[in-house]
């Protein structure tokens, strides 16, 4: 569903000039996102299609699918109708998808770090060009779940780009990468999924040379201010579909047409300010760009016209665009180069977990109690994000400190 909550944004690499290797793995790790990207939005255009094929189809497990369904859409009050069923229903899908995301990207994080980046890397593609095999070949509604599980399973490739890029300034990490040089325990492994463990980034803590008191403590709050925008974000993005056709009667190419309008807008703001923000400055961007989504969502929440609409979308492409870049790359550089990716999987596994929660949960939200009330709390709730940033200092003055 999503354009922002994903984040399949690689962290901007430091302004420097770079040795040719360094351009070049840069440019494979753009290119295999770019892919990946383009692969998984293919499936959202055509979802609605799919599953009214499966109905059609009397698939005994898309009956079962939707029962569950059609008891969540009448606990929360939703009405019967067939366009918001699609909508809730590839919500339900998506939130399968990230809690495998959930799970596996820590676990793929850590064991980069000790079998190296390349070969885990590999595999994680390979798994992703497998899951979307199975889909373009799949019959039936078991294959198509089939299919997201092995994808959801092996989307770590976001998480270890981000490694990777992080990497790039840090030789003693490529190297030490290349031999296992841990091995996972029972306690790694819980620490791992465990959502307190994560939020705490216990494996961190507990790792070979972790962050010092200050530092961790300051890994933690990212961490918290991550999980809470995404499962903000991620939420109120999905209750757009629900918004725009209940409002604005729009149709599915006009809502194809209002998410085209959100990455082109998305895409430009990353390539021409994004980009150029300067290290050491990520934060204060970020804290100014939560502070425009409570406008955002105000205005997308209450606005009766299409214009109004276009400028609430347009504040939210904006906030889109640059916080999860900017919060992954401020990440990336915690922890000592053998953990970047067990760091990063760790982020990239609480944002899993947001987004598997979020859009259910302001779904019922939405139903429950109306639109407007929806997006008023939730863009109010947005302040939490931003006061727990609000006191942390930039990461040059924190490793100074040290």
């Amino acid at each position: 569903m999503g354009w922002g909550a994903g984040g399949s944004c690689t962290p901007r690499p430091p302004i420097r000039q770079q040795p040719a290797s360094e351009t070049r793995v840069i440019t494979v790790v753009f290119l295999g996102l770019l892919l990946d990207l383009l692969a998984f939005t293919l499936l959202l255009p055509l979802l609605p299609g799919l599953l009214e094929s499966h109905s059609r189809a009397h698939d005994p497990l898309y009956g079962s699918w939707q029962r569950g369904v059609d008891w969540f859409a009448a606990a929360i009050g939703m009405p019967a109708e067939k366009k918001y069923n699609s909508v809730l229903f590839g919500g339900l899908i998506g939130s399968v998808f990230s809690a495998l995301q959930f799970l596996s990207a820590p676990l793929t994080g850590a064991i980069s770090d000790c079998l190296g980046r390349r070969p885990v890397m590999l595999l994680s593609l390979a798994g992703l060009a497998s899951s979307y095999a199975v889909w373009a070949a799949s019959g039936s509604f078991a294959a198509f779940l089939a299919s997201r599980v092995i994808g959801g399973i092996s989307k770590g490739n976001v998480s270890l780009s981000t490694a990777i890029v992080a990497d790039l300034g840090s030789p003693p990490a490529r190297s030490r990468g290349m031999a296992p040089s841990v091995t996972l325990g029972l306690q790694a492994a819980a620490d791992l999924l465990s959502p307190l463990a994560l939020l705490r980034f216990s494996t961190v803590a507990r790792g070979q040379d972790p962050p010092s008191g200050d530092s961790l403590s300051h890994l933690r709050r990212l961490g918290l201010v991550y999980f809470l925008y995404l499962f903000l974000f991620s939420g109120l993005e999905y209750t757009l579909s629900f918004l725009a056709h209940q409002r604005f009667q729009f149709s599915s190419l006009q809502q194809g047409k209002m998410f085209f309008f959100i990455g082109l807008t998305m895409a430009t703001i990353q390539g021409a300010y994004a980009r150029r923000i300067s290290p050491g400055r990520e934060i204060a961007v970020v804290k100014r760009a939560i502070l425009l989504l409570v406008p955002a969502f105000l205005l997308i929440g209450w606005g009766r016209t299409l214009p109004v609409l276009g400028l609430g979308l347009l504040l939210y492409s904006f906030a889109a665009a640059v916080v999860v870049p900017c919060l992954s790359s401020v990440v990336a550089g915690y922890g000592s180069p053998g953990q970047k990716g067990t760091v990063m999987g760790t982020l990239r596994s609480l944002g899993a977990l947001a987004r598997a929660v979020g859009p259910l949960a302001a779904a019922s939200v939405y139903w429950l109690v109306g639109a407007p009330a929806c997006f008023t709390v939730c863009s109010g709730l947005f302040l939490l994000p931003f006061l727990l940033l609000r006191t942390l200092p930039p990461l040059a003055d924190t490793l100074k400190a040290e």
